[in-house]
Protein backbone atom coordinates (compact mmCIF):
# COMPACT_ATOMS: atom_id res chain seq x y z
CA UNK A 1 0.00 0.00 0.00
CA UNK A 2 1.25 3.26 -1.04
CA UNK A 3 1.25 6.17 1.35
CA UNK A 4 2.43 9.71 1.82
CA UNK A 5 5.52 9.41 4.44
CA UNK A 6 3.80 11.40 6.95
CA UNK A 7 1.06 9.19 7.43
CA UNK A 8 0.68 7.03 10.76
CA UNK A 9 1.49 3.47 10.66
CA UNK A 10 -0.98 1.28 12.57
CA UNK A 11 0.04 -1.99 13.58
CA UNK A 12 -2.75 -4.54 13.45
CA UNK A 13 -2.13 -7.36 15.42
CA UNK A 14 -4.70 -10.13 15.69
CA UNK A 15 -5.61 -13.83 15.88
CA UNK A 16 -3.58 -15.69 18.80
CA UNK A 17 -3.81 -18.59 21.10
CA UNK A 18 -7.10 -18.08 23.07
CA UNK A 19 -10.51 -19.83 22.50
CA UNK A 20 -11.64 -16.11 20.77
CA UNK A 21 -9.14 -16.55 17.90
CA UNK A 22 -12.12 -16.71 15.43
CA UNK A 23 -13.66 -13.58 16.83
CA UNK A 24 -10.45 -11.76 16.93
CA UNK A 25 -10.28 -12.53 13.09
CA UNK A 26 -13.37 -10.78 12.23
CA UNK A 27 -12.77 -7.43 14.36
CA UNK A 28 -9.30 -7.26 12.93
CA UNK A 29 -11.14 -7.33 9.41
CA UNK A 30 -13.59 -4.67 10.02
CA UNK A 31 -10.77 -2.42 11.85
CA UNK A 32 -8.65 -2.45 8.51
CA UNK A 33 -11.19 -1.93 6.64
CA UNK A 34 -12.94 1.17 8.42
CA UNK A 35 -9.69 2.62 8.74
CA UNK A 36 -8.53 6.07 6.46
CA UNK A 37 -5.66 5.02 4.00
CA UNK A 38 -4.39 8.70 3.52
CA UNK A 39 -4.29 8.95 7.57
CA UNK A 40 -3.04 5.27 8.15
CA UNK A 41 -0.44 3.04 6.75
CA UNK A 42 -1.55 -0.12 7.71
CA UNK A 43 0.48 -3.09 8.66
CA UNK A 44 -1.23 -6.71 9.73
CA UNK A 45 0.23 -9.07 11.59
CA UNK A 46 -1.55 -12.74 12.54
CA UNK A 47 -0.52 -14.68 15.54
CA UNK A 48 -1.51 -18.46 14.78
CA UNK A 49 -3.27 -20.67 17.15
CA UNK A 50 -0.36 -22.29 18.30
CA UNK A 51 1.54 -18.81 18.72
CA UNK A 52 3.51 -18.57 15.70
CA UNK A 53 3.60 -14.76 13.69
CA UNK A 54 2.89 -14.91 10.08
CA UNK A 55 3.71 -12.15 7.81
CA UNK A 56 1.93 -9.07 6.59
CA UNK A 57 1.67 -10.53 2.86
CA UNK A 58 0.09 -14.26 4.36
CA UNK A 59 -2.27 -12.28 6.61
CA UNK A 60 -3.93 -9.57 4.18
CA UNK A 61 -4.88 -12.60 2.08
CA UNK A 62 -6.23 -14.33 4.79
CA UNK A 63 -8.46 -11.25 5.68
CA UNK A 64 -9.56 -11.15 2.01
CA UNK A 65 -11.19 -14.18 2.43
CA UNK A 66 -13.02 -13.16 5.58
CA UNK A 67 -11.77 -16.16 7.17
CA UNK A 68 -11.57 -16.91 11.04
CA UNK A 69 -8.92 -18.47 11.93
CA UNK A 70 -4.83 -18.29 10.61
CA UNK A 71 -3.74 -21.72 9.46
CA UNK A 72 -1.01 -22.79 10.80
CA UNK A 73 0.34 -23.98 7.19
CA UNK A 74 1.20 -20.11 7.05
CA UNK A 75 4.29 -20.70 9.02
CA UNK A 76 5.46 -23.40 6.74
CA UNK A 77 5.01 -21.85 3.90
CA UNK A 78 5.27 -18.46 4.70
CA UNK A 79 8.20 -15.67 5.46
CA UNK A 80 8.77 -16.10 9.24
CA UNK A 81 8.09 -13.25 11.33
CA UNK A 82 8.41 -11.75 14.85
CA UNK A 83 7.60 -8.86 17.40
CA UNK A 84 11.15 -7.57 16.38
CA UNK A 85 9.25 -6.56 13.12
CA UNK A 86 7.31 -4.16 15.31
CA UNK A 87 10.31 -2.63 16.56
CA UNK A 88 11.87 -2.25 13.31
CA UNK A 89 8.40 -0.75 11.99
CA UNK A 90 8.30 2.05 14.89
CA UNK A 91 12.03 3.19 14.03
CA UNK A 92 11.42 4.41 10.94
CA UNK A 93 7.60 5.97 11.12
CA UNK A 94 5.67 7.03 13.67
CA UNK A 95 3.68 3.81 14.69
CA UNK A 96 0.75 2.52 16.76
CA UNK A 97 0.04 -1.04 17.70
CA UNK A 98 -4.00 -2.47 17.58
CA UNK A 99 -3.78 -4.61 19.09
CA UNK A 100 -6.98 -6.74 18.79
CA UNK A 101 -6.22 -10.13 20.74
CA UNK A 102 -9.42 -11.03 22.67
CA UNK A 103 -9.21 -13.61 25.96
CA UNK A 104 -5.97 -15.01 27.44
CA UNK A 105 -2.49 -14.17 25.69
CA UNK A 106 -3.91 -10.94 24.47
CA UNK A 107 -6.22 -9.44 27.12
CA UNK A 108 -4.82 -10.63 29.67
CA UNK A 109 -1.41 -8.16 29.94
CA UNK A 110 0.86 -10.70 28.14
CA UNK A 111 1.21 -8.50 25.16
CA UNK A 112 0.69 -5.42 26.24
CA UNK A 113 3.99 -6.27 28.26
CA UNK A 114 5.83 -7.10 25.29
CA UNK A 115 4.77 -3.84 23.43
CA UNK A 116 6.09 -2.09 26.72
CA UNK A 117 9.46 -3.92 26.12
CA UNK A 118 9.36 -3.07 22.35
CA UNK A 119 9.06 0.89 23.99
CA UNK A 120 5.69 0.94 21.20
CA UNK A 121 2.49 3.00 22.00
CA UNK A 122 -0.53 0.58 21.45
CA UNK A 123 -4.12 0.66 21.52
CA UNK A 124 -5.85 0.19 25.08
CA UNK A 125 -4.96 -0.48 28.75
CA UNK A 126 -1.43 -0.82 30.05
CA UNK A 127 -0.63 -4.50 31.63
CA UNK A 128 -2.10 -3.97 35.28
CA UNK A 129 -5.27 -3.20 34.90
CA UNK A 130 -5.40 -5.62 31.51
CA UNK A 131 -4.40 -8.07 33.74
CA UNK A 132 -6.27 -7.60 36.49
CA UNK A 133 -9.32 -7.07 34.46
CA UNK A 134 -9.26 -10.78 32.73
CA UNK A 135 -9.04 -12.18 36.11
CA UNK A 136 -12.42 -11.84 37.56
CA UNK A 137 -11.37 -12.87 40.39
CA UNK A 138 -8.92 -10.06 40.92
CA UNK A 139 -11.17 -7.67 39.49
CA UNK A 140 -14.24 -8.89 41.69
CA UNK A 141 -11.94 -8.07 45.19
CA UNK A 142 -10.96 -4.90 43.35
CA UNK A 143 -14.25 -3.38 42.41
CA UNK A 144 -15.28 -4.72 46.02
CA UNK A 145 -12.49 -2.51 47.86
CA UNK A 146 -13.77 0.32 45.44
CA UNK A 147 -17.38 -0.07 46.70
CA UNK A 148 -18.31 -1.04 43.25
CA UNK A 149 -21.94 -2.94 44.06
CA UNK A 150 -21.32 -6.99 42.18
CA UNK A 151 -23.85 -9.73 42.88
CA UNK A 152 -22.52 -12.39 45.40
CA UNK A 153 -19.74 -14.62 44.32
CA UNK A 154 -16.93 -16.70 45.64
CA UNK A 155 -14.53 -18.97 43.60
CA UNK A 156 -11.92 -21.42 44.39
CA UNK A 157 -8.46 -23.29 43.14
CA UNK A 158 -9.28 -25.96 40.82
CA UNK A 159 -7.38 -27.93 43.22
CA UNK A 160 -9.62 -27.18 46.14
CA UNK A 161 -12.68 -28.03 44.26
CA UNK A 162 -14.60 -31.24 46.19
CA UNK A 163 -18.19 -32.47 46.56
CA UNK A 164 -18.03 -30.59 49.67
CA UNK A 165 -17.37 -27.41 48.69
CA UNK A 166 -19.42 -27.50 46.21
CA UNK A 167 -21.96 -27.74 48.83
CA UNK A 168 -20.93 -24.85 50.76
CA UNK A 169 -21.27 -23.29 47.82
CA UNK A 170 -24.86 -24.22 46.80
CA UNK A 171 -25.37 -23.27 50.29
CA UNK A 172 -24.04 -19.96 50.09
CA UNK A 173 -24.82 -18.96 47.05
CA UNK A 174 -28.18 -21.06 46.12
CA UNK A 175 -28.81 -22.90 42.69
CA UNK A 176 -28.93 -21.50 39.99
CA UNK A 177 -25.16 -20.46 40.04
CA UNK A 178 -23.32 -19.49 37.18
CA UNK A 179 -19.86 -21.30 36.78
CA UNK A 180 -16.89 -19.10 34.97
CA UNK A 181 -13.04 -19.85 33.85
CA UNK A 182 -11.72 -16.83 35.71
CA UNK A 183 -9.79 -15.92 32.54
CA UNK A 184 -11.32 -16.52 29.78
CA UNK A 185 -13.82 -13.92 27.71
CA UNK A 186 -16.66 -14.24 24.78
CA UNK A 187 -18.70 -16.50 27.37
CA UNK A 188 -16.23 -19.52 26.92
CA UNK A 189 -16.35 -21.95 29.14
CA UNK A 190 -19.58 -20.70 31.31
CA UNK A 191 -22.10 -22.76 32.33
CA UNK A 192 -25.00 -22.23 34.79
CA UNK A 193 -25.75 -25.19 37.36
CA UNK A 194 -29.26 -25.56 37.94
CA UNK A 195 -28.57 -28.92 39.90
CA UNK A 196 -26.18 -30.12 42.07
CA UNK A 197 -24.95 -32.30 39.29
CA UNK A 198 -25.01 -29.21 36.61
CA UNK A 199 -22.45 -28.01 39.17
CA UNK A 200 -19.94 -30.28 39.20
CA UNK A 201 -20.13 -30.65 35.36
CA UNK A 202 -19.87 -27.06 35.05
CA UNK A 203 -16.95 -27.07 37.31
CA UNK A 204 -15.11 -29.51 35.18
CA UNK A 205 -16.09 -27.61 31.88
CA UNK A 206 -14.88 -24.19 33.63
CA UNK A 207 -11.61 -25.86 34.93
CA UNK A 208 -10.65 -26.96 30.92
CA UNK A 209 -10.06 -23.31 30.62
CA UNK A 210 -8.37 -21.96 33.70
CA UNK A 211 -7.42 -23.02 37.13
CA UNK A 212 -9.73 -20.24 39.13
CA UNK A 213 -13.23 -20.86 39.01
CA UNK A 214 -15.77 -18.68 39.41
CA UNK A 215 -19.11 -19.19 41.17
CA UNK A 216 -21.97 -16.39 41.37
CA UNK A 217 -25.30 -16.30 42.38
CA UNK A 218 -27.88 -16.15 39.05
CA UNK A 219 -28.78 -12.82 39.37
CA UNK A 220 -32.39 -11.87 37.67
CA UNK A 221 -32.26 -8.87 36.06
CA UNK A 222 -31.64 -6.80 32.83
CA UNK A 223 -28.27 -6.93 31.34
CA UNK A 224 -26.97 -3.48 30.78
CA UNK A 225 -23.52 -2.48 29.23
CA UNK A 226 -21.64 0.89 29.10
CA UNK A 227 -18.64 1.84 26.53
CA UNK A 228 -16.33 3.78 28.30
CA UNK A 229 -13.46 6.26 26.00
CA UNK A 230 -10.68 7.54 27.43
CA UNK A 231 -7.50 8.13 29.74
CA UNK A 232 -7.00 10.24 32.27
CA UNK A 233 -10.36 11.88 31.88
CA UNK A 234 -12.91 8.83 30.90
CA UNK A 235 -16.30 9.36 29.54
CA UNK A 236 -19.25 7.21 28.94
CA UNK A 237 -21.42 6.66 26.44
CA UNK A 238 -25.08 5.76 26.89
CA UNK A 239 -26.31 2.42 27.21
CA UNK A 240 -27.14 -0.55 25.71
CA UNK A 241 -29.11 -3.32 26.67
CA UNK A 242 -29.04 -6.98 25.86
CA UNK A 243 -31.79 -9.10 25.56
CA UNK A 244 -30.41 -13.06 25.27
CA UNK A 245 -31.55 -15.26 22.65
CA UNK A 246 -30.76 -18.52 24.94
CA UNK A 247 -30.72 -18.88 28.28
CA UNK A 248 -28.06 -16.69 29.00
CA UNK A 249 -25.69 -14.35 26.77
CA UNK A 250 -23.42 -17.21 25.88
CA UNK A 251 -20.77 -17.82 22.66
CA UNK A 252 -23.09 -19.31 20.38
CA UNK A 253 -25.73 -16.73 21.06
CA UNK A 254 -23.11 -13.69 20.13
CA UNK A 255 -21.17 -15.41 17.43
CA UNK A 256 -23.33 -18.29 15.92
CA UNK A 257 -27.21 -17.37 16.18
CA UNK A 258 -27.17 -13.84 16.28
CA UNK A 259 -30.11 -14.29 18.44
CA UNK A 260 -29.97 -11.83 21.00
CA UNK A 261 -31.50 -8.14 20.81
CA UNK A 262 -29.01 -5.43 21.22
CA UNK A 263 -31.40 -2.36 22.08
CA UNK A 264 -29.53 1.02 21.73
CA UNK A 265 -29.82 3.10 23.63
CA UNK A 266 -31.37 0.79 26.65
CA UNK A 267 -34.69 1.70 27.79
CA UNK A 268 -33.68 3.88 31.53
CA UNK A 269 -34.88 6.44 32.96
CA UNK A 270 -32.44 9.63 33.27
CA UNK A 271 -31.85 9.30 36.87
CA UNK A 272 -30.82 5.27 36.02
CA UNK A 273 -28.64 6.52 33.00
CA UNK A 274 -26.90 9.18 34.90
CA UNK A 275 -26.07 5.81 37.68
CA UNK A 276 -24.53 3.58 35.37
CA UNK A 277 -22.41 5.95 33.87
CA UNK A 278 -21.15 7.37 37.12
CA UNK A 279 -20.75 3.53 38.12
CA UNK A 280 -19.33 2.45 35.10
CA UNK A 281 -16.43 5.24 35.12
CA UNK A 282 -15.79 4.07 39.03
CA UNK A 283 -14.96 0.52 37.72
CA UNK A 284 -12.86 1.87 34.67
CA UNK A 285 -10.78 3.77 37.48
CA UNK A 286 -10.69 1.19 39.97
CA UNK A 287 -9.07 -1.11 37.48
CA UNK A 288 -6.64 1.77 36.02
CA UNK A 289 -8.18 1.47 32.80
CA UNK A 290 -7.33 3.58 30.05
CA UNK A 291 -7.72 3.73 26.07
CA UNK A 292 -11.15 1.64 26.30
CA UNK A 293 -13.11 -0.83 27.91
CA UNK A 294 -17.11 -1.99 28.23
CA UNK A 295 -18.44 -2.54 31.63
CA UNK A 296 -21.50 -4.71 31.80
CA UNK A 297 -23.54 -4.20 34.66
CA UNK A 298 -27.21 -6.15 35.75
CA UNK A 299 -29.92 -4.38 36.65
CA UNK A 300 -31.94 -5.79 39.63
CA UNK A 301 -34.75 -3.13 38.90
CA UNK A 302 -36.84 -3.95 42.17
CA UNK A 303 -33.74 -5.21 44.65
CA UNK A 304 -29.49 -3.77 44.65
CA UNK A 305 -30.10 -1.85 41.37
CA UNK A 306 -26.78 -2.15 38.99
CA UNK A 307 -24.57 -4.14 40.00
CA UNK A 308 -21.28 -4.80 37.96
CA UNK A 309 -20.52 -8.14 36.15
CA UNK A 310 -17.34 -7.67 34.46
CA UNK A 311 -15.38 -5.11 32.33
CA UNK A 312 -13.92 -6.06 28.86
CA UNK A 313 -10.82 -3.96 27.96
CA UNK A 314 -10.40 -5.47 24.51
CA UNK A 315 -14.57 -5.45 23.67
CA UNK A 316 -15.78 -6.71 20.53
CA UNK A 317 -14.98 -3.72 18.16
CA UNK A 318 -17.09 -5.17 14.85
CA UNK A 319 -19.36 -2.41 13.55
CA UNK A 320 -22.67 -4.40 15.00
CA UNK A 321 -20.82 -5.23 18.70
CA UNK A 322 -22.03 -2.93 21.31
CA UNK A 323 -18.88 -1.16 22.37
CA UNK A 324 -19.04 0.88 19.17
CA UNK A 325 -22.84 1.03 18.76
CA UNK A 326 -22.68 2.56 21.92
CA UNK A 327 -20.30 5.28 20.74
CA UNK A 328 -22.30 5.72 17.20
CA UNK A 329 -25.35 6.63 19.04
CA UNK A 330 -23.59 8.43 21.49
CA UNK A 331 -22.38 10.96 18.58
CA UNK A 332 -18.91 8.91 17.50
CA UNK A 333 -19.33 7.04 14.37
CA UNK A 334 -16.77 3.76 14.27
CA UNK A 335 -13.92 5.46 12.09
CA UNK A 336 -13.54 8.43 14.35
CA UNK A 337 -13.81 6.20 17.63
CA UNK A 338 -10.45 4.27 16.04
CA UNK A 339 -9.04 7.80 14.96
CA UNK A 340 -9.92 8.71 18.78
CA UNK A 341 -8.50 5.22 20.09
CA UNK A 342 -4.95 5.97 18.33
CA UNK A 343 -5.00 9.67 19.47
CA UNK A 344 -5.15 8.43 23.27
CA UNK A 345 -2.66 5.45 22.37
CA UNK A 346 -0.33 8.25 21.49
CA UNK A 347 -0.99 10.74 24.12
CA UNK A 348 -0.23 7.64 26.89
CA UNK A 349 2.91 6.84 25.44
CA UNK A 350 4.31 10.22 25.51
CA UNK A 351 2.43 10.91 28.60
CA UNK A 352 4.47 8.04 30.35
CA UNK A 353 7.96 8.33 31.88
CA UNK A 354 10.68 6.21 29.62
CA UNK A 355 13.60 6.36 32.53
CA UNK A 356 13.57 3.20 34.29
CA UNK A 357 17.00 4.16 36.21
CA UNK A 358 18.92 6.95 37.90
Amino acid sequence: MNTPSSTLTLVVLFGGRSAEHDVSCVTAAHVIRATDPKTYRIVVLGITREGHWVSPTDVQAILDTNSRDIPSSLTASGVPVSPSLITDIASREPTVVVPLLHGPLGEDGTIQGMLEMLDVAYVGSGVLSCAVAMDKVVSKQLLGAHNVPQCRWTSRHVSDVSDAVLNDIVTELSLPIFVKPANMGSSVGISKAKTSDDLVTAAKTAALYDEWIVFEEAVVGREIEVSVLGNLTPRASIAGEIIPGNEFYDYEDKYVTDGAQLLVPAPLTKEQLNNVQQLAIQAYRALRCEGMARVDFFLEENGRGFLCNEINTIPGFTPISMYPKLWNASGLGYAELINELVALARERYARRPRTTSR
